[in-house]
């Protein structure tokens, strides 16, 4: 009898399963401990290297304040919805990039590309960290070691441009095998030594190449890697494992200072920069606008560029923290926050960094423009020689490298939990060795990373950074926009939204997923391949097998989208037709991963077609932008009809649902009756014969 009821038990529990939708999801995902976490985490990964050392370059080469008019409107028409959609459906369905494809199962290749590009930069992103904390401990010095050429690495080229000398320890120095016209610090001894650039160079070029990187001449001359940059890259691991071994929770408190530092630091440094001699000259060059350049196509082109690279779109990693959030947090306001924020930052590095260059350019006595660059370049080149001849360098080197130090940390912090979470959610089995795991893939990113800290690590990073992001977030971002908008339909993501947020977005969203954000990725994605160029360092020509590598770099990212494509189709049977259809619609256990949440979703989408390729072009979908708050408020008939019309729906769903609970009930009592009758009717057979 105990061995019955136990069998009906579970029976009856598959069947409550199966009609209610809900499967059950691995269990023990963590989610942010504090109410800012996910918001300052999101800021501090957006707001990264490239915004500091790109975007004020790209704005006064393409007309100044001006860049700012097509910079916003992408900004409005392309950034700020792809953020919005990547952190919807990873709130929603609290999964990682590779998981959260259960929505559309055929192209989960998207997932993994995002992954595999996230690794991959992770490698030499690491680098540059390492590289600014070798800065960071060379800062603490009365005389910085960039300021002068009396120093071991420094040549017979080694120059200071400088007229003046301000700050401690600072010099007009030479080596001592440089000839006496090489040390004389008149003007016109300057002017010769610039106009042959070949042969002089300024000590804060000497100590980047010669004592950093003690560069090499070419990618074939490889090398061991530098000590000193190994164990910088070794600390860099130490502190992102310390960071992420346990979760969220852990680098959750950690961005309140990490993520809010900076901005200190930056207000520290743009009130420093504009008490300078000559900060004037290039805050100026920085704003001033020069309206016709936007006749030309350049500055549209290159705003969309600096846009697309600088929201953070496609990496996987707004999507892996949305993933953390609690299914109702308001992740739509916290998309427009983070947008604007990375907007207003890079705007207001752009202040500091021509401040900077405006004080270099008054005392060498050269043109702003000269004097500008972006890149590496900038951050350890150009700003550490201009910190040099501040009044108290020292002090302020140390400042600026803190802040370069913990604008990286961020970012890192994203891309590395992207690659955490897909292995887990992936491998749920290996939450409970979360550190281990952490720990053997910090070792492996680390070994990988001493490929670009050897004598010609530098050429490795230049393929790495050339190529690894120039097509493939474009394409991944482009296959994003076609999946959610035309395949799994706008109109049900609006319900999925509407389901966490309380409220319907606008009209607005769903027009950029649709039309204008994949126009204007395509836009991209042809800009950059009509503008691309084979990659360069300097002066050097890199050999052929090496650009071949830089183009695997680029294509490892795409070529998982095809091959899972084809899997997905050859694990099913039938016509072809069937078998698209079963892997283009959403997997059985897509959907919210909370049980009761899980049981609405399917109320919402209780009746709606499960053609996703027809959701598009359904009737409501012509409505679909109107949000019911919005009508409501008008007081209107129509706000009235939705009304009574969402009550009668649900009442009679609450009917059917009622009715075929009775009927069921009914139907389990006929059973039993008919069933104690038949055994009555037996044992009174059986009485009888016996009798007999």
């Amino acid at each position: 009898m105990e061995r019955v009821e136990s069998s009906s038990s579970a029976r009856l529990k598959r069947v409550r399963e199966s009609i209610s939708g809900v499967i059950k999801k691995p269990t023990g995902r963590e989610k942010w401990g504090g109410r800012f976490d996910f918001l300052l985490s999101c800021i501090g990964y957006a707001v990264g290297l490239g915004t500091i050392w790109r975007f004020p370059y790209v704005c006064y080469r393409n007309g100044g304040g001006a860049f700012l008019i097509p910079y916003l409107i992408y900004m409005l028409l392309m950034g700020m919805p792809l953020v919005l959609m990547e952190m919807g459906y990873g709130q929603f369905s609290s999964l990682s990039p590779i998981a959260v494809w259960k929505i559309s199962p055929l192209f989960q290749g998207v997932g993994y590309g995002m992954v595999i590009i996230s690794a991959i930069v992770c490698v030499y992103y690491n680098v540059i960290i390492a590289w600014t904390l070798y800065y960071f401990v060379m800062s603490f010095t009365w005389t910085l070691p960039w300021s002068n050429c009396n120093n071991r690495w420094n040549s017979d080229r080694c120059f200071t441009r400088w007229k003046n000398v301000t700050g401690n320890g600072s010099g007009v120095d030479s080596s001592a095998a440089a000839s006496s016209s090489a040390v004389a610090t008149t003007q016109a001894t300057r002017s010769t030594a610039l106009a042959n650039e070949q042969r002089y160079r300024s000590p804060s070029e000497e100590f980047w190449e010669y004592n950093v990187l003690g560069i090499s001449d070419g990618i074939e001359s490889l090398g061991t890697p530098h000590w000193h940059l190994a164990v910088s890259l070794l600390v860099a691991w130490i502190i992102i494992f310390l960071c992420l071994c346990k979760g969220v929770k852990t680098s959750g408190k950690v961005v309140y200072v990490t993520a809010t530092l900076p901005y200190v630091l930056l207000i520290c440094f743009l009130v420093r920069g504009a008490t300078l001699e000559g900060a004037i000259t290039g805050i100026k060059f920085y704003i001033i606008p020069d309206w016709s350049r936007l006749l030309t196509f350049q500055p549209w082109a290159e705003s969309a560029q600096q846009l697309f690279y600088s929201m953070g779109t496609a990496w996987g990693a707004l999507i892996t923290m949305a993933s953390y959030n609690k299914f109702n947090n308001n992740f739509y306001r916290d998309a427009v926050i983070v947008s604007l924020t990375d907007t207003f930052t890079a705007f207001l590095t752009g202040f500091v960094i021509f401040s900077t260059i405006g004080f270099m350019a008054n005392e060498t006595g050269l043109p702003v423009a000269d004097v500008v660059t972006n890149g590496p370049g900038l951050v350890f080149v150009v700003l550490p020689e201009a910190i040099a001849h501040m009044p108290g360098a020292t002090f302020w080197a140390i400042i600026f490298f803190i802040f370069i130090f913990f604008v990286g940390v961020d970012s890192q912090f994203g891309m590395f939990e992207t690659v955490l979470s897909a292995l887990f959610d992936q491998y749920p089995g290996l939450r409970r060795y979360k550190i281990i795991v952490t720990a053997v893939l910090s070792i492996v990113e680390f070994l990988l990373g001493l490929t670009c800290i050897s004598a010609g690590g530098v050429y490795v990073f230049q393929i790495m950074d050339w190529y690894c992001s120039t097509f493939s977030l474009m394409v991944l971002s482009l296959m994003e926009c076609i999946v959610i908008s035309w395949i799994y339909g706008t109109e049900r993501f609006y319900r999925d939204m509407t389901l966490m947020l309380g409220f319907r977005p606008c009209r607005w969203w769903g027009l950029c997923w649709r039309f204008i954000s994949p126009l204007l990725i395509v836009f991209v994605l042809m800009v950059n391949i009509v503008q691309h160029t084979p990659v360069t360092y300097g002066s050097y020509t890199y050999p052929t097998w090496a650009i071949a590598l830089g183009w695997l770099f680029a294509i490892c990212s795409i070529i998982p989208i095809p091959i899972v494509i084809i899997i997905k189709l050859a694990e099913q049977k039938g016509p072809m037709k069937k078998r698209v259809s079963s892997q283009i619609r959403p997997a059985p256990d897509w959907g919210p991963a909370d049980e009761l949440q899980r049981e609405e979703y399917s109320r919402m989408n209780h009746g709606v077609t499960e053609h996703p390729l027809l959701w598009w072009g359904r009737k409501s979908d012509v409505v679909l932008f109107t949000s019911y708050e919005e009508k409501q408020a008008e007081g209107s008939d129509e706000a009235k009809r939705v009304d009574v019309e969402t009550v009668e729906s649900v009442t009679t769903y609450d009917a059917n649902h009622d009715a075929r609970d009775h009927e069921s009930r009914d139907r389990e009592a006929y059973d039993v009756t008919k069933e104690s009758t038949k055994e009555e009717s037996e044992e009174r057979l059986q009485g009888n014969q016996s009798n007999l």
